[in-house]
């Protein structure tokens, strides 16, 4: 006859059975086990009451102050001004690249060189022909920038628009995106335009005196309230991080 598992055998005795273990004495709980309170630390966070908010986490007996979390998921019309050499263009399609939602970029730069024959270079002096053609290149800015915002797409422009300068002014870009257009300078040191200027080529390429007279004008910002950032030591990550923050502010 055949043993199963437990039926007897060899090495269980002749009785088949399993003999009795003799009782041991009970083990006394030690600290974090069962049996045992646990520490302050890990015990559960009592629930606030229902309607009521959250205590906030703190720091000894100083509250954390809140973070700046971004412009997250906001739908945004963006104005980024800044002198020659300042890196609009490069911060604002890389920060519009980079958000969690959809977002357009609109270069005044790009839509002025739509006009291929009778281009009217600034560089060449500011007349009528050239006033002419940045009116219509920021309206169609203007239109551009209002078409997707109709459709809940954020964007963000660039224009070297001068705080003294009516034609070219705030007031106009306003009256084009609407008055929700959340305006940012970016103003380097001078030696910093300088030194991208002249990484430039074609007709974005400035003079070194028009460089510094650009930029001695945009000091005109200082004190007008607008968000300024320095971005002479800042990467173009780190820029369009500074900018989003800025944003966020100016949006709370």
């Amino acid at each position: 006859m055949q043993q199963g598992v437990g039926s007897g055998g060899a090495g269980w005795g002749q009785s088949g059975q399993h003999p009795a273990a003799p009782p041991q004495p009970p083990i006394p709980p030690a600290q974090g086990w069962p049996g045992s309170p646990p520490p302050a630390s890990h015990q559960a966070r009592p629930a606030h009451p229902a309607g009521m908010p959250p205590v906030p986490e703190a720091t000894g007996h100083i509250p954390l102050p809140p973070a700046v979390a971004g412009t997250g998921a906001h739908t945004l019309a963006v104005l980024l001004i800044g002198p020659a050499g300042a890196g609009k263009t490069t911060v604002a399609r890389h920060w519009a690249s980079t958000r969690p939602v959809a977002t357009a970029h609109i270069s005044l730069d790009d839509v002025r060189e739509w006009v291929c024959s009778g281009f009217a270079d600034p560089q060449a002096g500011w007349n009528e022909h050239s006033e002419a053609q940045y009116r219509l290149a920021r309206r169609t800015c203007g239109f551009a920038a209002r078409n997707y915002l109709a459709n809940g797409i954020s964007c963000i422009l660039d224009d070297a628009v001068f705080p003294d300068r009516p034609v070219v002014g705030l007031g106009g870009w306003k009256r084009h995106v609407g008055p929700a257009l959340l305006p940012v300078v970016l103003l380097p040191g001078l030696e910093i335009v300088l030194e991208r200027n002249a990484a430039r080529a074609g007709n974005r390429r400035l003079s070194d005196e028009e460089v510094a007279r650009i930029h001695g004008r945009m000091a005109g910002w200082y004190g007008s309230g607008l968000p300024i950032i320095d971005n002479s030591h800042l990467d173009v990550e780190g820029t369009a991080r500074a900018l989003d923050e800025a944003l966020a502010r100016a949006l709370a």
